[in-house]
């Protein structure tokens, strides 16, 4: 069989993630990042059983034949992996459906996703447990992140709700990216974290820290998952920003753009 050969881009945690109200659905602001994502057909073999990828091609109306995929995104890194392996997968199958279709599919297979079968995933106020969008947002700012992966990995479940409410945060992110104000942003990204970070752990995590020492406007991470980051304004992250993380344990260390000016 032919494939399609394409790349799908994964993310790097979240700027908001929690409840909509008490009682409200798990909602996410994800982090668009360019440099980390997946790529089919690849050498890889899928993270998937074979059952799940037979769901996966019954739920978009295809033949369950896939390539394998190659993967710079690690597994519960929070980061995308699993997500960007099935639109890739899907894609590179043949698959020309809509992103609504694509998210359906993913969300059979493992229950959440992440909205990255979208083409400006972090424009989107995302259900991740049911997979659809619930608003559409301003971009967020244009700015730098430096950012690593700190602590176990921790694969997404989806009957996991405990999260706090941030639909406070919500509604000042949008206040935020509406006037272009990236400390702001970024102070709400850090709330949001700070939160996640006090209900969840892992207990000793060093990026609240770092992001004061390095002068960052505020930190972010992967609500569930190890990927962290610190924010800056373009082209202000220090020279020593990259070792100071590697030296606080840090693995996989990058810096990347995000965010529209």
């Amino acid at each position: 069989m032919s494939w399609r050969k394409v790349s799908v881009a994964g993310h790097f945690g979240e700027w908001l993630q929690g409840r909509m109200g008490p009682e409200g659905p798990v909602a996410l602001v994800t982090v668009a990042c360019p440099d980390l994502g997946v790529s089919a057909p690849g050498e890889g073999a899928p993270p998937f059983e074979p059952g799940q990828l037979e769901r996966f091609a019954r739920a978009l109306g295809i033949a369950p034949r896939f390539p394998g995929a190659s993967r710079d995104a690690p597994l519960g890194g929070g980061a995308g992996a699993s997500t960007a392996t099935l639109v890739a997968l899907a894609r590179s199958a043949g698959f020309d459906g809509s992103a609504e279709a694509l998210a359906a599919a993913c969300l059979a297979v493992e229950g959440a996703s992440d909205p990255l079968m979208y083409p400006a995933p972090d424009t989107l106020l995302w259900a991740s447990r049911e997979g659809h969008i619930l608003r559409e947002l301003p971009p967020p700012p244009a700015c730098t992140i430096l950012g690593g992966f700190w602590g176990p990995p921790q694969r997404t479940d989806a009957a996991d709700n405990g999260f706090d409410d941030v639909s406070d945060l919500v509604l000042d992110w949008e206040r935020a990216t509406r006037d272009r104000d990236l400390g702001r942003a970024a102070a709400l990204a850090s709330a949001s974290a700070g939160r996640c970070a006090a209900r969840r752990g892992p207990q000793g995590d060093p990026t609240s820290g770092l992001a004061r020492e390095l002068g960052a406007l505020g930190w972010l991470r992967a609500h569930t998952g190890s990927a962290r980051g610190l924010i800056f304004a373009p082209g202000a992250v220090p020279r020593h920003g990259a070792a100071a993380l590697a030296e606080a344990g840090f693995a996989g260390v990058l810096t990347f753009g995000t965010g529209a000016p």
